[in-house]
């Protein structure tokens, strides 16, 4: 339903990553059209759903789906709706984030000062030539230095991760209460669908058989 029918080329698929034509409405209609789908009662749905929304926010990129399934389990929520959860972190939203979450952790630490987009570079920049400098170390006479990895974990990592912690259960206690009631009444919608269903096939039957050969006395 959702497979396009020309694949995209990689220059194509690239920008589409970036911010797609139709904007991420696509994206949304797609996690919601598995999430009603799912063969689970709406509270455990909606656990997931939570699970899969906090993991968009601490800085673990690349573990998001295992901290989602994991988290999900935890909570006795539904595993595939956390991993479809996961999906709401875009490139739109995930600098969003970052900014709130850095701009919360510097609060929470009492480091002066705010986000600016030098900083941010310049911590890793730092981070990067110290990564590439130890690993040239292991094979050489260079000698190792931390100093940018140290300002790295400082002045970003640590108030991204600490930070990340209060909007991330903001937004996924909005996430949790609006999925119960909107999967609630999809369910029921659907149980009402599928009994009126059931009624007409019954009556198309009966009045089939009524209208058969009658038996002889």
């Amino acid at each position: 339903m959702f497979k396009r029918r020309t694949p995209l080329g990689w220059w194509d698929w690239l920008k589409e990553q970036v911010y797609p034509k139709r904007g991420f409405k696509r994206q949304i209609v797609y996690v919601w059209h598995r999430l009603r789908r799912l063969p689970d009662p709406p509270h455990r749905i909606a656990r997931g759903v939570f699970a899969g929304t906090f993991v968009n926010f601490p800085p673990i990129l690349g573990l998001q789906m295992i901290s989602a399934a994991t988290l999900a389990w935890v909570m006795r929520g539904n595993i595939i709706a956390a991993l479809l959860a996961t999906f709401l972190s875009n490139p739109v939203t995930t600098p969003i984030i970052a900014w709130v979450s850095l701009e919360t952790g510097y609060w929470i630490l009492g480091i002066p000062g705010h986000v600016n987009l030098e900083g941010v570079y310049d911590a890793f920049v730092g981070a990067t030539s110290d990564l590439w400098n130890n690993v040239l170390a292991i094979f050489g006479p260079e000698k190792t230095h931390w100093g940018g990895l140290l300002e790295f974990w400082k002045r970003i990592y640590l108030p991204y991760l600490v930070g990340s912690i209060l909007p991330g259960i903001a937004c996924s206690l909005i996430c949790y209460w609006l999925t119960i009631p909107a999967l609630t009444a999809y369910q029921a919608l659907r149980r009402r669908r599928l009994a009126a269903r059931f009624a007409s096939l019954r009556k198309k039957v009966a009045a089939k058989e009524g209208d058969g050969p009658q038996a002889s006395p």
